[in-house]
């Protein structure tokens, strides 16, 4: 496996050989060459920057310039085995509805996000009075692309909600996975695996 993020390997451990994948907000494409690369998937891309759009060409990628919040309606329903949306789910202004096309597109849907509630960020909520900068949310309150602070708790509560099924949940902290034991307070990320 190469050098990718953590969550993106997890996911890609995940993937069934031959699958063919959506990966939505898929920056440069790292995730889908992982995936061309190790399970012989079929992959596509949608991106909403267009220096990752042409950096993911570059990589012979096929990867269209898009928005999560609007785009996801034009694929037919089923089209394919995973839709991914990956540390992106924060940044679109629906993720209900976003969540909703993934499982209306694919037969199953990673999602992964940062954790808001981790323990880090609520200690420098506490005692510093302000929103933290920290590694996995190194921006200023003024300039994040993250317009949706989602926690683990909550997620898990909007998938309930939905009655959507949890068909696997994984949780990292400093880039290894660690237990579901209070992963709202402990885990920095979290990775889900659902289906409608």
């Amino acid at each position: 496996m190469t050098d990718v993020r953590p969550d993106l390997a997890l996911i890609a451990r995940h993937v069934a050989r031959g699958a063919r994948v959506l990966d939505v907000g898929c920056g440069d494409g790292a995730l889908m060459a992982e995936l061309r690369a190790t399970a012989n998937a079929d992959v596509r891309g949608l991106e909403l920057d267009p220096a990752n759009v042409a950096a993911a060409v570059a990589r012979g990628l096929a990867v269209v310039q898009g928005d999560a919040d609007t785009d996801l309606r034009y694929y037919p329903d089923a089209s394919f085995d995973y839709a991914i949306l990956s540390q992106t789910l924060q940044t679109t202004r629906r993720p209900d509805l976003v969540a909703e096309e993934l499982l209306r597109i694919g037969k199953q849907a990673f999602v992964s996000f940062p954790n808001f509630a981790h323990w880090r960020g609520r200690v420098s909520l506490l005692f510093g009075g302000r929103m933290p900068v920290v590694k996995i949310l190194p921006y200023m309150w003024y300039d994040t692309p993250n317009i949706h602070h989602v926690t683990i708790d909550d997620f898990r509560a909007m998938v309930r909600d939905r009655g959507w099924k949890i068909d696997g949940q994984w949780f990292l902290n400093g880039g290894r996975e660690t237990g579901s034991a209070n992963a709202n307070l402990f885990a920095e990320h979290a990775v889900f695996l659902l289906r409608g």
